[in-house]
């Protein structure tokens, strides 16, 4: 388990399906993920959820967020992990709204960006985020993330065509 200031995270285990349906198809909580927008079953997220569990895949590592006293928040991951480059891509959510806005997402990224430089050794993670996400940019330039580039009316998101910002970050900048 790795521990933040304010969240722990953990491998998740099947028993995180209630957890996740929760939030899964709330369009609030998933319109900024790039899993797209079409319902999904529990079935189909509990064959996600078992195939995450197992672990099977080294290059994408999930990890659920807890706050301190163990309730789930919502998960964290590193995805395309390539150990040669030492670059990997990150990405979050809190899919608890009523956790939203309170720094248990920025803690819970530092703490898995702390173990990513530290651990594994990359020297650099990415992400990418939508134009309209403000909340998230804010969140990610604490920590010292930088706008590496910017897709212009790049993907389709509810009707609308969207920016997607890429943003990166050094093992060196990280605050």
């Amino acid at each position: 388990m790795l521990y933040g200031e304010k969240t722990r995270l953990r491998p998740p285990e099947m028993t995180d399906l209630d957890n996740i349906m929760a939030w899964i198809n709330d369009r609030e909580v998933t319109r900024n993920l790039a899993i797209g927008f079409w319902p999904l079953s529990r079935k189909a997220e509990e064959a996600w959820l078992a195939k995450t569990v197992e672990g099977s895949d080294p290059r994408n590592r999930v990890l659920v967020i807890e706050d301190l006293q163990g309730t789930y928040l919502g998960s964290i991951g590193l995805h395309d992990i390539d150990m040669r480059s030492g670059v990997a891509e990150v990405g979050i959510v809190i899919g608890r709204k009523d956790y939203w806005g309170k720094g248990y997402g920025t803690d819970a990224l530092r703490t898995l960006l702390r173990f990513a430089f530290a651990n594994l050794r990359l020297r650099k993670v990415y992400l990418k985020v939508f134009g309209s996400n403000a909340r998230a940019q804010k969140s990610y330039a604490k920590l010292g993330f930088k706008v590496a580039g910017r897709l212009k009316e790049h993907e389709l998101k509810e009707g609308e065509y969207e920016d997607v910002i890429y943003m990166e970050l050094f093992k060196d900048e990280l605050k």
